[in-house]
């Protein structure tokens, strides 16, 4: 997101990940909930989610695939990821984040999702000046480290529940006393994973 707030750009990155324990050699199929489309079908519909750079395990028959649109594999024995896919889609941030630079620098973050969910691995990456020197941070929850190879602050929470706000508190000095253009800072970035939660509509 820019100054602004409003998304500069959004995507989704998913999984279908198997865990399989059956006798024999059975052959499944996999269903997917009629709004997926896939790149190559040449079919539109209204609030269809259309998903791009599929790509399918070794034990797909791709030949049923291209044919019908058919997920038919015979499946390896323990876990296995089934296939993957990107999404270009807009979709409503599940964590906020929000950054006041003053003398005394502070950032913010607030999930956006329901209380029943929860939010695994969060890295939130928060861009500095190149010469920011003597950091120091004060978090309500999770670790912060300085990365001077990317120039910026990586805030980790290990959990972060539905419904909850926390704050992080940085200090560094600037060597610099030029005044830096607000709009040439690059955007903040964050990473999580939320268990059995799609935004993609995949079902």
């Amino acid at each position: 997101a820019n100054a602004n707030g409003v998304v500069l750009q959004s995507e989704i990155v998913g999984s279908v990940k198997m865990r399989v324990y059956l006798t024999g050699m059975p052959e499944l199929r996999l269903g997917l909930n009629d709004k997926v489309l896939f790149e190559s079908s040449g079919r539109g519909k209204n609030r269809s989610v259309e998903l791009e750079d599929v790509k399918f395990h070794q034990c797909v028959r791709l030949s049923r695939f291209e044919n019908d649109r058919t997920i038919s594999f015979i499946p390896p024995d323990g876990e296995f990821e089934l296939m993957s896919y990107r999404l270009m889609t807009v979709v409503k941030p599940l964590i906020w984040m929000e950054a006041v630079v003053e003398r005394h620098t502070h950032s913010r973050a607030k999930s956006q999702f329901k209380r029943r969910s929860t939010a695994n691995n969060v890295e939130i990456i928060i861009p500095v000046p190149s010469d920011a020197d003597s950091p120091k941070f004060k978090t309500s929850i999770g670790t912060v480290k300085y990365t001077p190879e990317q120039n910026s602050f990586v805030w980790t929470i290990k959990s972060f529940p539905g419904g909850k706000e926390y704050l992080m508190r940085a200090h560094f000095n600037l060597p610099s006393v030029q005044c830096e253009d607000r709009e040439g800072r690059p955007p903040m970035k964050v990473k999580f994973e939320i268990p059995y939660f799609t935004t993609s509509g995949i079902q």
